[in-house]
C-alpha cells in the first residue's frame, strides 16, 4: 500500500488515500526513484503529524502539500509493481528469503505462501510426490496443503536422522536378502534375495502383506512407485505387476485371484539383471550381458540399449540422462541423443558397485570395493576428459554395495555391516534460487559422516532411505528398519526437561543468594533443618486442632 503524510484538518482527494498510524516508519521504496532526501523528508513529517496527534487543526502550508504530492507520486509500494514483475522477484529469493517475506505483511504472506517458488523448491530436493494426489493447481494441493506447507514438512522430517531410533527386525527370508526398496508415500517396503521370494510389508507395522510364489532364482533388484512393481533376477527376466484398483496395499503380488493382466514379464536381457529404476515414461535395467537397456512404459517394449565393457553393476537416471557403473568406470548416457555423454575412468580402486544420483544437480556419487564413496561433479563434462572427484569420503572397511540419497542424506551400505550417513547441505549449495551446483572445496577437508549405525555382524547388500525411515538387508535373512519419526518430538522432549531442570537450578542458586544475605547458611543442612523446621510446626498444629476436637466432642 502507498504511504501519504496526511495534514490534520486537510481532506482534499489528494492526500487522502491512507493513514499513517503512531510509530509508523516511512522508508524509501528501493524500486522507486527516491533518494535519502525525500526519504528523510518523509520521515520528518510523520514526526511532525506525531508531535500534532490530537492537537488543535492548524492551517496546511501548500509547499509542503506540494512535496507531499511530489514524493507519493515518486514513491511506489512492492505490491503495486505488475504482477509479472513481483513473481520474478519472489522467484530470485531462495527458501529462507520467501519465509521471511511471508512474514513482512498479510498481502506479502498471501504472495510469498501461493508463490510456485514452494513448487520449484520441493521438487528440486525430492521431487514430485509419488502418490497422485489430484490434479496439480499453483497455489496448492486438493487436499489443502500448500506447496509451502509440504516443503517446510518435509524439510523438518530431514532434521530427524539426527535424532533417536528405534529398529524393528523383519523375519520372513529364509537366505539373505540382496534388496530392499522402501516406498514410503504408499508406508510399503519390499525385499527380495537368495530365496527366490519377493515380500511386501507394512512400513508402520512390519507386518507381512503378501508374497509372490518362487522364481527359481536369487532376486537382485527391485524398483516401484505407485502404479508398476518391477523386480529383476539372475534368469534374465523382469517381472512386473500393475497397481490394482481399489486394493488397499496396491499389489498383489500372490496372484491369487487378481486379474491376470495384471503382472507380466519382459525379456530382452541375455544375463542376470542386476539393477532397475523408473521414471513417469520410462523402466531402466542393467544386467551382466554389458548393457543399460531403456523400456517405454505405455508401450512396455525396449527403446534403447547402451553397451559397456564390463557388468553393469548399477544405474541411477536423472532427468534426460541415466548414469550406469561397469567395472572400475562409471558413465552418464543422453537418452535424446542415445550418446555417452560422460566416462569417469578408473573411479574407484577395484570395482564401482554403486551409484546415486540428486534431484538438485548433475552430481554422480559412487561407491566401490575400495570402500570409498566419491562425488563427480559431471554438470560441464564431457567425452574421455579425466574428471576428478569433488569430495571422497572413506568410512567403511569394505565394499560398498548400495547407495540411496534422500535431501540432504547420502546413507551406505557396506560388507563391513555398517551403514554411514552422509549430510550434505555443506556440499550442495544453491548460489541463487534457479540453480544448485557442487562448492568448490578441498577433498581432503570433507567432513567424517554425521553418523555411524553398526552392530549388524554381517554384510550388508542393500539399503534405502524414505521420509524418516532407513532399512537395509544382509546376510543374515533379516531387515531392519530404523524408524526416526519420533525423533525431533523426543528432542522436544528433552530441552524442555533441561529447561525445567536450569529453571529450578536458577531457583535454588536465588534461594541461597537471599539466605546468605539474612545471615544464615547457605549449605545443604540448613536447607534441610529449614524443611524439617516448617514440617515440625505443621505437625503441631495438627495436633493442637486434634485436641480440640476431642474436647468440642466430650
Amino acid at each position: 500500500m502507498d504511504f501519504d503524510s496526511i495534514k490534520a484538518g486537510d481532506a482534499s482527494p489528494k492526500n487522502s488515500s491512507s493513514i499513517c498510524n503512531k510509530g509508523t516508519l516511512i522508508e524509501a521504496n528501493t524500486f522507486a526513484h527516491c533518494g535519502k532526501a525525500k526519504s528523510w523528508n518523509s520521515f520528518n513529517r510523520l514526526n511532525y503529524q506525531e508531535s500534532s496527534h490530537g492537537s488543535l487543526p492548524r492551517v496546511a502550508d501548500p509547499k509542503e502539500n506540494g512535496e507531499a504530492g511530489n514524493d507519493a507520486a515518486d514513491s511506489m509500494c512492492f505490491t503495486d509493481l505488475p504482477a509479472a514483475l513481483v513473481s520474478e522477484i519472489l522467484a530470485r529469493l531462495d527458501p529462507k528469503g520467501l519465509g521471511i517475506v511471508s512474514c513482512v505483511s498479510t498481502g506479502l504472506q498471501a504472495l510469498a505462501t501461493d508463490h510456485h517458488g514452494w513448487k520449484k523448491f520441493y521438487c528440486e530436493r525430492w521431487g514430485l510426490p509419488s502418490v497422485p494426489i489430484g490434479p496439480l493447481v499453483p497455489s496448492g494441493t486438493p487436499d489443502g496443503r500448500s506447496w509451502k506447507t509440504l516443503f517446510v514438512d518435509r524439510e523438518f522430517q530431514s532434521k530427524s536422522f539426527m535424532g533417536r531410533f528405534s529398529v524393528d527386525i523383519l523375519r520372513g527370508h529364509d537366505e539373505d536378502v540382496r534388496t530392499v526398496f522402501l516406498l514410503a508415500s504408499a508406508n510399503l517396503i519390499f525385499t527380495g534375495g537368495h530365496d527366490s521370494v519377493v515380500r511386501m510389508w507394512d512400513m508402520e507395522e512390519g507386518l507381512l502383506i503378501d508374497e509372490s510364489r518362487p522364481f527359481g532364482c536369487t532376486i537382485r533388484a527391485i524398483a516401484a512407485d505407485s502404479r508398476l512393481l518391477i523386480t529383476g533376477g539372475s534368469k534374465a527376466f523382469i517381472q512386473c505387476w500393475r497397481a490394482t484398483e481399489g486394493a488397499s496395499h496396491l499389489f498383489h503380488i500372490s496372484g491369487i485371484g487378481t486379474n491376470q493382466n495384471s503382472e507380466f514379464r519382459l525379456w530382452g536381457h541375455e544375463g542376470p539383471v542386476t539393477c532397475l529404476a523408473l521414471d513417469s515414461a520410462r523402466i531402466y535395467s542393467g544386467s551382466w550381458d554389458m548393457t543399460v537397456r531403456v523400456w517405454d512404459r505405455a508401450q512396455m517394449n525396449c527403446v534403447q540399449k547402451f553397451m559397456h565393457a564390463d557388468w553393469v553393476m548399477a544405474l541411477a537416471p536423472h532427468g534426460n540422462t541415466v548414469a550406469s557403473t561397469a567395472g572400475k568406470d562409471a558413465y552418464v548416457w543422453d537418452l535424446g541423443s542415445g550418446e555417452l555423454t560422460t566416462i569417469i575412468s578408473r573411479a574407484h580402486v577395484g570395482n564401482a558397485y554403486s551409484v546415486a544420483r540428486t534431484h538438485l544437480a548433475d552430481v554422480l556419487f559412487t561407491g566401490g570395493e575400495d570402500g570409498a564413496i566419491r562425488l563427480f561433479d559431471v554438470s560441464e563434462m564431457s567425452g574421455n576428459e579425466n574428471i576428478k572427484p569433488a569430495a571422497t569420503w572413506v568410512p567403511h572397511t569394505g565394499p560398498v554395495h548400495s547407495l540411496a540419497f534422500e535431501y540432504p542424506w547420502l546413507v551406505s551400505a557396506s560388507s563391513d555391516g555398517r551403514i554411514a550417513l552422509i549430510d550434505l547441505r555443506k556440499i550442495l549449495t544453491p548460489p541463487n534460487s534457479r540453480q544448485f551446483r557442487v562448492k568448490t572445496i578441498d577433498p581432503s577437508a570433507i567432513e567424517p559422516p554425521q553418523r555411524m549405525l553398526h552392530g549388524f555382524g554381517c554384510y550388508l547388500f542393500s539399503v534405502d532411505i524414505g521420509a524418516d525411515r532407513i532399512i537395509c538387508g544382509g546376510e543374515d535373512g533379516a531387515v531392519r528398519v530404523w524408524n526416526f519419526s519420533e525423533a525431533l518430538e523426543i528432542e522436544k522432549r528433552a530441552l524442555a526437561l533441561k529447561s525445567l531442570r536450569q529453571e529450578n537450578r536458577m531457583r535454588r542458586k536465588k534461594a541461597q543468594v537471599e539466605m546468605n544475605a539474612n545471615g544464615r547458611r547457605a549449605d545443604q543442612c540448613s536447607v534441610a533443618m529449614k524443611r524439617n523446621q516448617l514440617k515440625g510446626d505443621k505437625s503441631a498444629t495438627w495436633q493442637i486442632k486434634r485436641s480440640i476436637n476431642d474436647k468440642v466432642k466430650s
